[in-house]
């Protein structure tokens, strides 16, 4: 009796010490247990406290006057799931008739409290049933990816949402992006972890970069196209468009619409070809758009209207033929010139890090989500990497992506540069890369890229 009483002392005495070292660990083997008691006893008292409950039906009350019953309690909504998580709980529930999912949404922060867990995300999964995604403990704070993830083409995992999931940057899906922020707030992280996602997949990848090409001449193993500076940008962005029209040649090629020809082999974009004639799906990064906005004298100004006509051109026309748009910025709105608004209306997901001023989120939210604005201006200095992602749907998250150092990122693109394609219209700016002399080992060759 005595080793039981000890053996509990001590897992109530380390108990403090798992949480702060590993508070997954403490989640899954304390949390979970107690979170779920809590919530199970709370919850009629926390829906009535929170105007989640709807009155009882008038059947129900003419009933009880009938049989001479006290009236009948308001009912909350009916518990479907309660499922635990490595992060948290999953609680799924069945709404009253006259209930809307926007109540619970309002009630996001006292239901937090009320339950005593970090935080609370609702979302409608079908009509009549909202799921609550509570976490238990700040996932944000220590970002740890799950060991295995599933991969698929052109969808990368970036970082992780305040929900405990896993938030993908998918170009099927959302074939253009716009990635604001403030110096220091985490964007060429984030930028790094998106190239080391895409490395070893069959893309290519093209980059602007006019800081003398510092954050992604390092990568440039990778690298199909790379230019460092506004009067190669735009000669790339020339480029890009001209390969854009032999994609749609070919495709257009390719269709021979007949009457014997199934639905399922006439198509309008690459990804209905045959695989041996579909091209490699391109994705552009620009980083500091603003320095290809800039001009200070009439020839620069031509040349910024030539790439703003261009980028326009390609976020407007690309996603059939697989090109992709993200762009990245301190700051994207109107001020940078004409045209800007109309890229930035092109480009459907939104990423916003720490910025500066409200103003500087609006360009990224300000038509989509006011509540997206306020929490972009919210991110704490002393958490870089933490942003504010959405779409044009007006939903949005806060993610914060892993630490990928430059290092990290380096080794990953240099261990798949065999996989770099060759595309003639951008061979001319193919990235000359330094050839490493490893001592005492022979350098084998690498297998040849395909070429389109």
């Amino acid at each position: 009796m005595n080793a039981l009483w000890i053996t509990l002392l001590v897992v109530l005495a380390l108990a403090p010490l798992l949480r702060w070292l590993r508070p997954t660990w403490y989640w899954m083997t304390f949390g979970v247990t107690f979170a779920t008691i809590r919530v199970l006893i709370r919850y009629r008292s926390v829906m009535d406290a929170c105007g989640l409950t709807v009155p009882p039906s008038r059947w129900r009350l003419a009933l009880a006057r009938v049989s001479n019953r006290p009236v009948p309690e308001a009912r909350s909504p009916r518990i479907l799931r309660l499922r635990p998580t490595a992060t948290g709980l999953v609680l799924r529930l069945k709404l009253r008739p006259g209930q809307d999912t926007f109540d619970f949404s309002a009630s996001s922060d006292r239901l937090r409290h009320s339950f005593a867990l970090h935080n609370v995300v609702s979302r409608e999964i079908r009509s009549g049933v909202v799921e609550l995604r509570m976490t238990g403990y700040d996932v944000l704070k220590r970002v740890r990816m799950p060991a295995v993830l599933p991969s698929d083409v052109l969808r990368v995992p970036v970082a992780l949402r305040e929900d405990g999931e896993v938030h993908y940057r998918d170009y099927r899906q959302v074939p253009h992006a716009l990635n604001v922020g403030a110096t220091q707030s985490g964007k060429s992280v984030y930028q790094r972890t998106l190239v080391a996602g895409l490395a070893p997949q069959n893309v290519a990848l093209a980059g602007i970069d006019c800081k003398n090409g510092v954050e992604l001449a390092p990568l440039a193993a990778r690298f199909t196209a790379l230019a460092d500076n506004p009067d190669t940008a735009a000669e790339l962005l020339a480029a890009l468009v001209e390969y854009m029209s032999r994609v749609y040649q070919l495709i257009r090629t390719e269709q021979r619409i007949s009457v014997g020809l199934p639905d399922a082999e006439i198509t309008a974009d690459i990804w209905d070809l045959p695989a041996h004639l579909r091209p490699v799906p391109v994705v552009l990064l620009v980083d500091e758009v603003a320095e290809l906005a800039l001009a200070a004298n009439k020839a620069e100004e031509a040349r910024r209207d030539q790439i703003v006509t261009h980028l326009v051109r390609l976020s407007q026309l690309g996603r059939a033929a697989g090109i992709y748009l993200e762009i990245c910025g301190q700051r994207f709105g109107s001020e940078l010139g004409k045209g800007i608004t109309m890229l930035r209306a092109q480009l459907t997901g939104r990423t916003a890090h720490r910025v500066n001023d409200e103003t500087s989120a609006n360009m990224a939210f300000g038509d989509i989500s006011p509540d997206a604005v306020l929490a972009a201006v919210q991110i704490d200095k002393d958490r870089p990497g933490t942003a504010v992602a959405g779409d044009s749907s007006g939903g949005w998250s806060r993610i914060r992506a892993p630490h990928t150092t430059l290092r990290q990122a380096v080794d990953t693109c240099n261990t798949h540069a065999h996989r770099t394609p060759s595309i003639p219209e951008l061979d001319p700016f193919r990235p000359a890369v330094p050839v490493r002399v490893l001592v005492g080992k022979v350098q084998p060759k690498s297998a040849s890229a395909p070429a389109f």
